[in-house]
């Protein structure tokens, strides 16, 4: 698989990375309901056969449990680790409830147990979660710690998720920022206009999440699977999945279907190679959540579409 350096870092970051939000299982605010670890692991290692190179996980997936479904992953893989990118400031109470929480010390000790959790001596990509709510000088004692946890060799490099330019402005003035990891998929394209331009003239990496916004666009969605999703996958409140916009987003999907059919693939490689033809896209993080759906969409990145195919898709009104 091709790689790419990740805005200022040393890493080579192949075109596809796995994601492990839903591995981390149900009991929380934004879980998927539950789930096998025992498929989580066999998911983890076929995408490692892909030759995926790094792992996006965070802390408050699963309340710590990803993380640690992802250090058993790695006990029982007999060749080369690939990177560890998590991230902080999210905390979770006993009812599964998130918040946000930037200060210093909560960031330093989220390190800590994420490194305990990992079983690792330096986490390659530390990321914040999410920006405050509403005011942004938290970000200056947020972004200070993380440069304090690199320059401890702690962390490899740092970077932001979710965070708009002026955020990550401000977090620049202290210390550079490697990578952002915002949404993006054709059904999420907000970052498109201000964002990702952004990020390309100042060598800010990018990782796009949910590029199939999330399992919307795989090609095996349908209204009754939808409808009988569990109470706690959080999925089952998210405007996507509801009418009007689930209509038009399952029409999109069958434009999906009907270019992958050209090329034997599945719709959801189409859109994840959708999101990759942009410049400003260093990697996708696609999850799964058995070794099944990895093999299902981990080719993506050697489907390269045509202009007109892209305009095909694009012509879908949502």
């Amino acid at each position: 698989m091709l790689t790419k350096q990740l805005g200022n870092s040393d890493l080579n970051i192949t075109s596809l990375g796995f994601g492990a939000w839903a591995i981390g299982g149900n009991g929380w605010e934004f879980g998927w309901g539950a789930q096998e670890d025992k498929e989580s692991i066999k998911a983890i290692h076929r995408a490692l056969e892909h030759n995926v190179n790094w792992i996006d996980t965070a802390a408050v997936y699963g309340m710590g449990h990803s993380e640690e479904v992802v250090a058993k992953a790695l006990e029982t893989w007999p060749d080369e680790n690939p990177y560890i990118f998590t991230k902080c400031g999210l905390k979770w109470d006993s009812r599964g409830k998130v918040t946000r929480n930037h200060k210093a010390e909560s960031i330093r000790q989220e390190c800590e147990d994420s490194l305990r959790r990992l079983k690792i001596e330096t986490i390659d990509l530390y990321q914040i979660h999410w920006p405050p709510f509403k005011d942004n000088a938290m970000i200056d004692e947020a972004w200070d710690m993380m440069l304090t946890l690199q320059q401890q060799g702690k962390v490899r490099w740092i970077g932001v998720s979710n965070f708009n330019v002026e955020q990550m402005n401000i977090a620049s003035k202290i210390a550079p920022v490697t990578s952002l990891q915002p949404p993006y998929s054709l059904i999420n394209r907000d970052v498109e206009k201000e964002i990702l331009p952004y990020c390309l003239s100042e060598n800010i990496g990018v990782i796009v999440y949910s590029p199939m916004g999330s399992g919307l666009l795989t090609g095996k969605m349908t209204r009754e699977r939808v409808q009988n999703f569990p109470d706690d996958d959080w999925r089952k409140k998210s405007d996507d999945f509801i009418e009007p916009k689930l209509s038009k987003n399952l029409l999109l999907v069958e434009k999906l279907k009907e270019i992958g059919k050209r090329y034997n693939r599945t719709a959801g490689e189409v859109a994840i190679a959708w999101t990759l033809d942009n410049p400003a896209i260093t990697g996708a993080i696609v999850g799964a959540r058995s070794a099944e759906q990895v093999d299902g969409v981990f080719r993506a990145h050697t489907l390269a579409l045509t202009e007109e195919e892209i305009k095909e898709i694009e012509s879908i009104k949502l």
